[in-house]
């Protein structure tokens, strides 16, 4: 089962996102916060696998709330998925950074919510190559942010070509189609330049891509 923790400062939402979960066979609502300080305190409490974070919350905001969750080592398993809307660009990449698996609007289908969940808490990045990658790509154009310690410049050739990859959103399979290597090497490789790059997920992988300049909005477009 997929212990599913809602964070939603509405009511009404969170309830409504409860009857959907617990709709789902293999999923269960384990709390629900109406701030980002409960939505942790619970995380923590019930060790949920998965929390469905609002950013907008009174308190403590998501993007906060997540920071303190992807920072907390006895919180490693721990998957935030970020619900948003268009309108919040800027705090979806912030979101990412602070740890972040992917995010959805509020406005999506309801099984496209359950899918979202079950890939996310299964270790997958919910990232897709057209608007996420030109929502991150936006945003961190017309932002400096400061350099990561070890960027892409310490991975092998092999890497980088997978990292560029892993920012246009390509799943283990797609990526060992393009360079003719198989899922398990394409996943190998994954999970060695997380390893290298200090980052948990492929979300954060796709940040890295952008800031250090190893792919830009049109390259992660083809």
């Amino acid at each position: 089962m997929i212990r599913v923790l809602l964070a939603d400062d509405q009511t009404l939402v969170r309830e409504a996102f409860a009857m959907l979960v617990e709709s789902a066979k293999d999923m269960e609502v384990v709390g629900q916060a109406g701030t980002g300080r409960a939505a942790v305190a619970l995380t923590r409490s019930e060790r949920a696998d998965l929390v469905l974070m609002d950013l907008r919350m009174p308190d403590l905001d998501g993007i906060e709330a997540t920071r303190l969750i992807a920072a907390d080592e006895d919180l490693t398993g721990v998957r935030v998925l970020v619900l948003t809307t268009y309108d919040t660009d800027e705090y979806v990449v912030e979101a990412l950074r602070a740890g972040a698996s992917g995010f959805l609007v509020k406005d999506t289908r309801p099984a496209e919510l359950l899918d979202a969940i079950r890939t996310v808490a299964a270790g997958d990045a919910l990232l897709s190559p057209g608007p996420t990658a030109r929502l991150i790509a936006g945003f961190l154009r017309s932002h400096t942010a400061p350099p990561s310690e070890g960027g892409p410049e310490n991975l092998s050739e092999r890497e980088r070509e997978v990292l560029a990859l892993v920012a246009r959103g390509l799943n283990n399979t797609e990526i060992g189609e393009t360079l003719q290597l198989s899922p398990l090497t394409a996943k190998t490789h994954v999970s060695r330049i997380m390893g290298k790059l200090g980052v948990r997920d492929r979300a954060q992988l796709v940040i890295v891509a952008y800031e250090s300049g190893l792919v830009t909005p049109g390259s992660a477009e083809r």
